[in-house]
């Protein structure tokens, strides 16, 4: 019985593999000849839909942010992600599948768009451009591509399997959407992408599960995932219950009292140097700003914009995902992620009420460039890059022994202070915003480490044994 309802799957698994096959060729064609009917529906959907995207600035916004998902940054970002987490739960072949699965996609669409070269919608309202050729949606076949096969390597761990997929799929189909939404593709430009990228998931998949064949796994159902016998390695943590401690009250507690003592430390600091007006520093604030001031060179202001740029909130929000993936990976607990999340939430909620009470004025001697809407004190850069680093550097030190620590820990460090350099060469904070930034992040990411990783020694016993227990699985890899 299990035989044959196995063999039913595979026979429908190729059916709908060859008919996706099938209908994108048949969607290529009828693009490659320029068939009048499809020509005028497809023009007909850009027009109605950017025309309506376009008259609303909000409408264009929340779509230009969820077609990044669909970018070659963050497919990226996430397939980097993803090999890096593979590679330490000590599954490289699994690993080596979603690398070639994800770049064999990017490189089949460049060649089918130098084949096809249609060019890009022309609409009566244009809400965004893009480069290249059209067909097929570079976006859509990237994102069904690598999301899809980390939806089929992350099958195996059951729970929330459901809501993965359903997840998985929305993104996909949002980010097709997005394209036609934006001008930058027609519809059947974005049909293309799906089918293409069904195909070559197909493909891929079935090369995968024929080396498993040839190395004397056994066959199981695609439902399953790719690899289920390293289900266990790829589950986030080790147990499948949250180590909830039983003086979980008390620890929110001293968390909340020490956030409260830190926005009174910050409020008084704030209120003494605004005391003669927001825009009345003490003066050798000011003389520090103009020091700096005029010895701005082109050659270092170029520099510092880029530290400026890389130290802004999103590249921070994606340094933290980084940390917290490789972070639970590792240790396989989930106390490291609670030390970074609880860290930098403190941080910016600290930060905006502060800079909101304050209302200290910038420095008028500042680089030209565009500004956070925020007041000068205290500086939420070096806040957030303080938080992280020591966050990181805690993190290295406390869970490797070997020599590559001390540079990681190093670098950790010294940027909190290459990016305090930058905001006092670019005029956007005086010296005392740095200390309100350092009496703001210091103090609290040491509560926040001392009540996550530091507040139960069983817990750091146990993710000592997790990490152990993650280098055992060498053998099963």
């Amino acid at each position: 019985m299990v035989v044959e309802r196995f063999a039913v799957r595979s026979a429908v698994s190729l059916v709908a593999a060859c008919a996706a096959g099938v209908a994108f060729a048949v969607v290529m064609a009828v693009v490659w000849a320029g068939w009048a009917p499809v020509r005028e529906v497809d023009q007909a959907i850009s027009d109605g839909v950017t025309r309506w995207v376009g008259g609303s600035e909000v409408l264009v916004a929340a779509f230009g942010g969820i077609t990044r998902l669909g970018d070659t940054a963050t497919l990226t970002g996430v397939t980097a992600l993803a090999v890096a987490w593979l590679l330490l739960r000590r599954r490289p072949w699994v690993a080596a599948h979603v690398v070639v699965t994800a770049l064999g996609g990017g490189l089949l669409g460049v060649v089918v768009k130098e084949l096809v070269e249609r060019l890009r919608p022309l609409v009566d309202v244009e809400v965004a451009g893009a480069p290249g050729w059209s067909f097929p949606s570079g976006h859509t076949l990237g994102a069904t591509v690598t999301y899809g096969v980390l939806l089929l390597v992350f099958a195996s761990v059951r729970p929330a399997r459901r809501v993965v997929t359903a997840l998985v799929v929305a993104i996909v189909v949002v980010v097709g959407f997005t394209r036609v939404a934006l001008g930058v593709h027609y519809a059947t430009d974005v049909l293309g992408g799906w089918l293409l990228g069904l195909v070559w998931l197909a493909l891929t998949t079935e090369v995968f599960r024929r080396w498993r064949r040839d190395e004397g796994m056994p066959e199981v159902p695609l439902s399953r995932g790719l690899a289920p016998e390293a289900a266990d390695d790829l589950r986030p943590v080790s147990g499948r219950r949250v180590d909830v401690p039983a003086d979980l009250p008390l620890v929110v507690a001293r968390l909340l009292v020490a956030w409260g003592l830190l926005l009174g430390a910050l409020f008084a600091l704030g209120s003494w140097l605004t005391a003669a007006g927001p825009d009345v520093p003490p003066a050798w604030d000011r003389a520090v700003v103009e020091w700096f001031a005029e010895r701005r060179v082109p050659a270092w202001d170029a520099v510092m914009d880029r530290v400026g740029t890389f130290s802004g909130t999103g590249p921070v929000i994606g340094a933290a995902v980084v940390v917290c993936v490789l972070a639970l990976a590792t240790t396989r607990s989930w106390r490291p992620v609670l030390l970074v999340v609880l860290g930098l939430l403190g941080e910016v909620t600290l930060f905006l009420l502060t800079t909101a009470i304050i209302d200290r004025a910038r420095p008028a001697a500042k680089l030209p460039g565009d500004l956070p809407p925020t007041s000068s004190f205290p500086s939420g850069h070096v806040a957030a890059s303080l938080v992280l680093g020591t966050a990181v550097a805690l993190l290295v030190w406390r869970g490797t022994g070997g020599w590559w620590r001390w540079p990681v820990v190093a670098t950790a460090l010294v940027i909190p202070v290459a990016v305090a350099a930058q905001r006092l060469y670019s005029g956007v904070h005086y010296p005392t915003d740095l200390a309100g930034s350092f009496l703001l992040a210091l103090p609290w990411i040491t509560v926040v480490a001392m009540t996550t990783i530091n507040g139960h020694g069983a817990a750091n016993s146990g993710t000592r044994a997790a990490t152990d227990s993650v280098t055992g699985t060498a053998a099963r890899g």
